[in-house]
């Protein structure tokens, strides 16, 4: 029999590159969502014209002055009417010899006012509907569901109609963005508590749940954080939408007073000279289209860059 003691024992060399490669590195900044979609958008050409052109839009809603000095009520001449062109005067005369220039660009304002409050009135409502849906689950989201199933049954626009028609006599920006987003939250709480039901089943609600933390408190700091990225797309898309719901009701009649300045405003009243003058329909149809295209384009490539899926598929 061999002695165990005088057995000669050996050990493997310390591998020195192993070590390297499994090392972790401090100094790298983790990765998450919003870094992830930021260094996929600033890749895209597209991205940086939405995002430019959108900018453009809200400048001249907030700063009209910087884009023209004429009054678009105050300089307004018959003897101008359905004119052209002309120094100062670069995109010519309404009807009623107003200049379309000068009310395109205070019409921004109007227009971006209307859509910017419908969306956030929309996207406030929404997000607390479809939270405390998804979140508590049970009888209150079966009750929360159903009123949101009744108002995405109903057409926002016919609603907003019915609604502007009863109170035609307090027409104003804050009564039409009500008519607009008080019936449009119903898709942004479909996304807002489907993306709720995920959230809510991850390991950092868990362990908020097994330190004590109580419901309300988890559903504030951590599941609604961490729900606000589909909601950024549909306020996004819904803005673009709001401010084409703003326009259609102006044309039909039932927007704001014929008094206000907006691009609906413009167009419904362009229309009567459509013939003659067509340039005075034409360039807040311009305006309208090229606003609407920057958020929705805005809207959509946010959601590819944030869906993991459709950065896959590139």
């Amino acid at each position: 029999m061999h002695d165990p003691i005088s057995q000669n024992h050996y050990v493997a060399p310390v591998e020195t590159e192993t070590i390297a490669v499994d090392a972790v590195r401090i100094a790298e900044r983790p990765r998450n969502l919003w870094r992830d979609a930021w260094a996929d958008l600033r890749r895209r050409p597209l991205f940086w014209f939405s995002v430019v052109l959108a900018l453009f839009f809200i400048v001249m809603a907030v700063w009209p002055t910087l884009f023209t000095a004429t009054s678009p009520v105050d300089n307004c001449q018959l003897s101008n009417s359905n004119g052209g062109p002309t120094e100062g005067h670069p995109l010519g005369f309404t009807f009623q010899g107003c200049d379309i220039y000068a009310r395109l660009v205070w019409g921004a304002q109007t227009s971006l006012s209307v859509g910017l409050l419908a969306t956030a009135i929309g996207s406030i409502v929404g997000l607390i509907m479809g939270a405390l849906a998804g979140f508590y689950g049970g009888w209150l989201d079966s009750l929360l569901s159903r009123i949101g199933d009744i108002f995405f049954a109903i057409p926002y626009i016919l609603a907003a109609v019915v609604v502007m028609t009863v109170f035609s006599q307090y027409r104003s920006v804050p009564v039409l963005a009500l008519a607009i987003g008080g019936f449009a939250w119903a898709s942004t709480a479909r996304v807002v508590r489907a993306e709720v039901l995920r959230v809510r089943q991850s390991d950092f609600i868990v362990a908020a749940q097994a330190v004590g933390l109580s419901k309300f408190r988890i559903l504030l700091a951590h599941v609604i954080p961490n729900s606000l990225a589909p909601l950024l797309v549909v306020s996004t898309l819904a803005l673009a939408a709001s401010i084409v719901a703003e326009a259609t009701l102006s044309f039909l009649g039932v927007g704001l007073g014929s008094d206000t300045m907006s691009w609906g405003n413009d167009i419904s009243a362009a229309q009567q000279s459509l013939r003659v003058a067509p340039m005075a329909l034409i360039y807040p149809s311009i305006a309208l289209t090229l606003a609407v295209l920057a958020f929705v384009t805005l809207g959509e490539l946010i959601r590819d860059a944030i869906d993991p899926r459709a950065r896959a598929r590139r």
